[in-house]
This record gives C-alpha cells, structure tokens and sequence, in this order.
C-alpha cells in the first residue's frame, strides 16, 4: 500500500472519533507544554545569571590578599598587595588586558543641604572601567596626571546622581566627602542590581591616591584587592597561571610556603551557575517528560480499542490482499499521527506558555529582567520524543491487529 493513501485512510480513521482522539493526545499536549516551558524558562534564568555576572565586567580576575587562621577561627587578610603589583601584572602578564587597584572607602556624601551614604565608595585605577566594562554616561573619567596628583575628583553613578541633584546635571559640580571637596568629572551609565540584589549604580569613585592620602591619610601604596581582566574568555586560566607565577616571585614566595594572595575568577562562579540551572532545567525537564509517557500509555490503551472496533475491517482488507505489514504500518502510523499532532499543540502551547511565564516574572522583579527565550532545540527534541512514544505505545496494538487470522475477523461481529 502507497504511503501516502495510508496516511489517508489514518486521517480519515482518526476524523471518526475527533473527541477520543483529542482526549487520547491530551496527555502528550502537556507534556511537550510542560517539558517546552521548562527548559525555556531554565534558559531564561541561566541566560539572567549569566548577564548579571557579565555585569560585573568582562573575564574579570579578582586578586585579594589571603587571609590565615588561627584555631580554625578567620583571621582578617593582611593587605599585601600594592599599585606596583597591579602595575606589573598589566605589564607582565601576557594575558590580560586591563588592570586596576582597588581601595575601598566608607564616608558620607554632601551637596548643598543633602547628606547621603553610598554603598559603595573606592579609590580604583585609570583602567577600572576597562575591567568592568562600564561606560560612562557623561563627562570623563580621571587620568594618570589626577593618579599622579592625587586630584580631588570623582566619578558617581547614576542612583548617587540621582539622590544628590534628582534631575540636575552632576558635571561640574562639587560635593563633600569627608569635609573635602571633590569636582564630579562623569557619571556611569546605569547598570542594575547585581547577583544578590544590590545597586551596582550607588556608587562613588575616586583616583586610589586621592583615597589613601585625602580620605586615609596614608603614605602606604597597599591595596585591598586588584581587579583584572583577561583579553578573552578562553585566556583566563592562562591569565591566572602567568598572575600566580608573578605575584610568588614579586613576593618572593618559596615554592612549598602558602602565597600572601589569593585568585578568584568570575570563571568559576559563572561554570558553578550553570551547572546549577542546567541541573534544575534537567529535573524539572524529566518531571515533566512523565507526562509524556502517560500520554504513551493513553495512545497504546485508544489504538487497542481501535483494533478490536476495526477487526472486521482488518478482516476485509486482508481478505482483498493487504499484507500483515502493511495492517502494521497503518496502524503505527495512527499512532504517529496522533503523537505527532499533540506535540505540535504542545508546542505551540509551552512557547506561549514560556512567554507569559517569563513577562509575568519580569513584572514582578524589578530590575532583573529575564530574558524571553524560547528553546527551539527542546522544542524540536520533544517534538521527536513524542512521535517515538507513538511509535513505542502504538507498536503492540498495531502487532496485535496485524497477526489476526483473515477468517475469524471476518466472522467478528
């Protein structure tokens, strides 16, 4: 029998029961819906992670001084690090594309007659926004020549702005900080909540000389922590290894002793993070896909009633020389069919699903938006799935129906 006239007669043989038919599918709709939405919104949560780590800045290499301890209590890290070592890494180390100091302070903020705390306060190198890939929204960020002369100037971000001059320009104008009065020279463009929640843009930045020798009062040129980056993603072990080897001599660690400085790398929160969303998408992904094989069994439990119903039909075409094979071809590609057409629905159904999902979690979360993204791969794979459980579930019925004897189905009322 031509494929295409069995396809036919398959169509015109599930047309005859639209209402079982419908209901049969019911459970491979949702679970393709179910297993579409779930990895959809896992992509969408990994995809936010993601974009909220980048913000941070781009293949970013934290150096910090180690911290001991002492009767298994943590001691607090003596600083180690200096602007020469932040200077010799961005010279030395092949790697990495950018380098910066970074000292931090705590002080509160005046203008005119508003007084404000930022979150965030520190004394950072010419390349900082380099390393973080942060542009400015207006004016300029400060030079070597205001390093050099430890100039009172700063950078703000854009919440800080806000909260000192509302809808006034900043540029030019000067503010307070500890009694000393510093010039705005630019504002950072806006860049959100971070990771766990906090605002990256209530932020006040100074030349790291400025910090120790205005706001500190000292002569030492120690630093809290260094930030870096790496020129690209697959360079940043090749930037750790080459930092690690020119810290140990510039400290004159022997090979044996425990190094003064410790190495965090973005790298590895962002490989931990997908392992995680990737390992919840999978879970909830397989949760889902039980449906599916509900769904299997519905398909296998219809098609048996089919056989018996059509018995005398079999019966007929046997008769008229149709071969077992090809009784089991019609009846598994029933069985496809009706798979096959829940999964489109399906479909259809978890990407619209996914989308609302996702608009509905945007509403309510502020500045973390996440991103509507809709998994094609999933939806194809699953679309693929529920065409072999078909197969699967439809095989035996279809078996069944082409092993009965021509005569007794003839007799078969």
């Amino acid at each position: 029998m031509d494929l295409f006239l069995t396809i036919r007669v398959a169509l015109r043989a599930l047309r005859k029961n639209k209402m079982r038919a419908s209901l049969t599918v019911l459970g491979v709709v949702i679970g393709i819906a179910a297993v579409t939405t779930m990895v959809s919104v896992g992509e969408s949560a990994g995809a936010l992670l993601q974009n909220q780590l980048q913000s941070f800045g781009t293949n970013v290499l934290v150096v910090i001084p180690a911290s001991g301890r002492t009767g298994g209590v943590r001691e607090f890290a003596v600083p180690t690090l200096t602007v020469k070592d932040s200077a010799a890494i961005a010279a030395e180390c092949p790697a990495v594309l950018a380098a910066s100091p970074l000292v931090g302070a705590s002080a509160q903020v005046i203008y005119g007659n508003v007084n404000y705390h930022p979150k965030d306060m520190a004394g950072v190198g010419v390349d900082y926004l380099t390393v973080r890939n942060w542009p400015l929204e207006a004016g300029d960020f400060f030079s070597e020549q205001d390093i050099n002369s430890a100039s009172r100037v700063c950078v703000i971000g854009r919440s800080v702005a806000v909260q000192l001059f509302q809808t006034g320009n900043p540029i030019g104008q000067i503010i307070r900080i500890k009694n000393i009065p510093f010039h705005v020279i630019g504002v950072l463009e806006r860049k959100g909540a971070n990771l766990v929640g906090q605002d990256q843009d209530d932020i006040v930045l100074m030349p790291h000389t400025t910090v120790k020798k205005r706001l500190q009062g000292s002569n030492f040129d120690t630093v809290n922590a260094i930030l870096l980056s790496a020129r690209t993603q697959a360079q940043m072990d090749d930037a750790e290894s080459q930092i690690n080897q020119l810290l140990l001599e510039r400290h004159r660690i022997s090979p044996g002793d425990v190094p003064d400085f410790e190495i965090r790398s973005t790298n590895e929160v962002a490989r931990v993070l997908a392992i995680v969303t990737g390992t919840i998408t999978l879970l909830l992904s397989a949760i889902a896909g039980i449906s599916l094989l509900v769904g299997g069994v519905g398909i296998m439990n219809i098609m048996l009633v089919s056989v018996t119903e059509r018995t005398r039909e079999i019966g007929i075409r046997m008769a008229v020389g149709a071969r077992s094979r090809d009784i089991l071809r019609q009846f598994l590609i029933e069985a496809v069919l009706l798979s096959g057409m829940g999964g489109v629905v399906g479909i259809i159904l978890g990407v619209t699903a996914s989308m609302s999902v996702t608009s509905l979690i945007n509403h309510f979360s502020g500045d973390a938006q996440w991103p509507v993204i809709v998994s094609i791969p999933a939806a194809v794979i699953a679309l693929v799935f529920a065409c072999g459980v078909g197969l699967i579930f439809g095989y035996y019925p279809a078996r069944r129906a082409s092993r009965l004897d021509p005569i007794e189905a003839l007799r078969y009322e």
